[in-house]
């Protein structure tokens, strides 16, 4: 039971992404666009099914995202797996007690997490991108996978039947009179349910609603922000052109 929680582990080793960030291999631009509900909503569904198992969203409600599009209906049909009420927050499927047992603590908390990865010449969104995108077989890791973004990544690779199975091929290159392996592209070993692009794309999605899921309000807030500049500069013209009428008869 404990080797099947840990193959649902998803994400456990972002804890610690911070070794990540310090170098290696350079993050992929994440195609990030909060305003596609298309986008969004795929990813939603990808984060319930995949995501859900170990990790909870516990500062996320499942009736806001009616703000990209579900209805209530929906939600409840298709999204709810670990409550009944669609006022409840995204909890995870593992029950708290048994993952503090199991673990020592509980699988960390997903609702901010593309906010927080920011570095290494690159925004949160383009480190999770590129992680979920670069993990391939390792027969002497416990979960029998490994990930060039975070080497000796403790959590299994969760989407790998929609990706299949690839490995890194390296070119070696001298650098200070020492042979160095530089990382040039994957080979595709086993095909996945997806095609790669198909693939790419289901991860922006899902890296597109974790962005979103971390703030929520934000196009509500840039919207509001440019008509308050819109109106604060019509209405400078406006007194600007007062004050030109109201003095221009006075010497």
């Amino acid at each position: 039971m404990k080797k099947f929680i840990l193959a649902l582990t998803t994400f456990l080793a972002l804890s610690g992404a911070a070794h990540a960030a310090g170098g290696g291999l350079a993050w992929d631009k994440a195609p990030v666009n909060t305003s596609d509900t298309a986008s969004l909503q795929h990813g939603a569904k990808l984060f319930v099914n995949y995501c859900l198992n170990c990790h909870s969203a516990a500062y996320m409600r499942y009736n806001r995202l009616q703000d990209i599009g579900f209805t209530s209906e929906q939600i409840k049909d298709n999204l709810l797996f670990t409550t009944e009420k669609v006022g409840e927050v995204m909890k995870s499927a593992i029950d708290p007690k048994q993952a503090k047992e199991w673990f020592g603590a509980n699988p960390p908390d997903l609702t901010v997490i593309a906010r927080s990865r920011a570095g290494h010449g690159g925004t949160g969104a383009d480190y999770l991108y590129t992680f979920l995108r670069t993990f391939y077989p390792d027969d002497t890791k416990a979960t029998g996978w490994n990930n060039l973004v975070f080497p000796s990544v403790g959590m299994p690779h969760v989407l790998w039947e929609l990706q299949g199975q690839r490995r890194p091929l390296y070119e070696t290159h001298k650098e200070h009179g020492h042979d160095v392996q530089v990382f040039k592209g994957w080979e595709q070993v086993t095909p996945g349910t997806m095609t790669p692009l198909q693939y790419d794309q289901a991860v922006g999605d899902l890296v597109n609603f974790l962005q979103w899921m971390g703030e929520p309000s934000q196009n509500t807030r840039v919207r509001i922000g440019v008509w308050v500049l819109l109106f604060l500069l019509g209405l400078t013209i406006i007194t600007w052109r007062l004050n030109a009428a109201y003095w221009k008869d006075v010497k």
